[in-house]
């Protein structure tokens, strides 16, 4: 509806995917018998977060992980290349975290992995193998996160997705404070 055409007022309509831009995946994205965007809990979406820049060629290993001796953090988000090619076009050979990475994250107590990258699996990944291991351990995946000028360093993070019933993920507006 306008309000130029005589409506009583300005309406828009919106068409996009869940996975739209920075967005929460949930694990009804990968596993038919997952719970929807909006059975996770909120907690999960808010609080202190830790930004590591990765410098790898293509993959997030359990030992690049080893490496960071991550400890005390609840919301670990990944800023790779990605973020170095802000405004290019999308590229297949996106930064990944692999299988073993994934099983090192899941032994470390966190609510949420993020990541600039457009998933955390790999592009021609027709297994989700690192969702499926984050998701059997009830750590939230935002994937797509703007972090081309963020510096590495601890924050406080706001990426609430909208309380979709029945669907598989959500978009977000992520907010990093210091």
């Amino acid at each position: 509806m306008r309000i130029r055409d005589g409506a009583s007022c300005n309406v828009s309509a919106l068409t996009m995917s869940t996975h739209t831009g920075t967005h929460i995946d949930a694990p009804l994205h990968f596993d038919e018998s997952g719970v929807d965007v909006a059975a996770i809990p909120a907690s999960h979406f808010v609080g202190p977060a830790r930004v590591v820049e990765m410098q790898v060629k293509q993959r997030i290993t359990a030992a690049d992980l080893q490496r960071l001796a991550i400890r005390d953090v609840r919301r670990l988000l990944f800023k790779t290349r990605k973020s170095a090619m802000e405004g290019h076009e999308f590229a297949p050979e996106f930064v990944y975290l692999t299988e073993d990475g994934a099983e090192y994250l899941s032994g470390l107590g966190l609510l949420l992995v993020g990541t600039d990258a457009p998933s955390i699996d790999a592009f021609d990944s027709k297994t989700l193998t690192s969702h499926r291991i984050l998701g059997r351990h009830q750590i939230a995946i935002l994937e797509g996160a703007r972090l081309d000028q963020v510096p590495p360093g601890d924050y406080e993070l706001i990426c609430l997705p909208l309380k979709f019933a029945g669907l598989d993920g959500s978009p977000v507006r992520a907010i990093l404070r210091r």
